[in-house]
């Protein structure tokens, strides 16, 4: 018998239902590396992130019982970690960069030349946009998410995140060339 991803751990899970205190433990030493990762993408800041992170630990095993298993644990998590994060961003009032004085092309986008880019620049090119640009670029590009998933999870328009990704995609680009 085969065992289907989404009830990965599902005995842990199950034993936090309960309240088992260690099974709680080993489910966050499981998981808190990789949502802090994920916090830290979005807020840049390590202090927040752990902040974050320990807060959506504590809203997930609050609402254990509403999981129902419809995907893995780990993206209900991160699905919780990611909206903590933006909620935790648009309360600091960090808006989307303006979209007065852009060119708007929706249309499919000409392939790029590819090039042998390090990563480290990468990196460093995303932690040099604006913060709106970095939601965009890490909800689509690392987090995998599509442009009506990063619309709802924004409160935007699905042009307007796809418009934003291409700014951002574009402006990535040339801090990358710069580097």
């Amino acid at each position: 018998m085969v065992k289907e991803i989404r009830f990965t751990h599902k005995t842990l899970v199950e034993k936090c239902k309960k309240g088992h205190i260690s099974a709680q433990y080993e489910l966050f030493e499981l998981y808190v590396d990789a949502m802090y990762n994920v916090s830290m993408r979005f807020l840049g800041s390590k202090e927040d992130a752990e902040d974050i992170v320990q807060d959506s630990f504590v809203d997930a095993f609050k609402n254990l019982n509403s999981f129902k298993y419809e995907s893995t644990f780990g993206a209900w998590l991160k699905r919780i970690v990611i909206n903590k994060s933006i909620n935790f961003l648009k309360a600091k009032r960090i808006a989307l960069v303006p979209m007065d004085d852009h060119e708007f092309h929706l249309t499919e986008e000409e392939p790029l030349e590819v090039q042998s880019v390090d990563i480290k620049k990468v990196k460093l090119g995303i932690a040099g946009l604006p913060e709106g640009y970095k939601q965009i670029i890490s909800l689509y590009l690392i987090e995998g998410y599509d442009h009506v998933e990063i619309s709802e999870v924004l409160g935007i328009s699905t042009s307007t995140s796809k418009s934003q990704y291409h700014r951002a995609k574009k402006k990535l680009i040339e801090i990358i060339n710069e580097l």
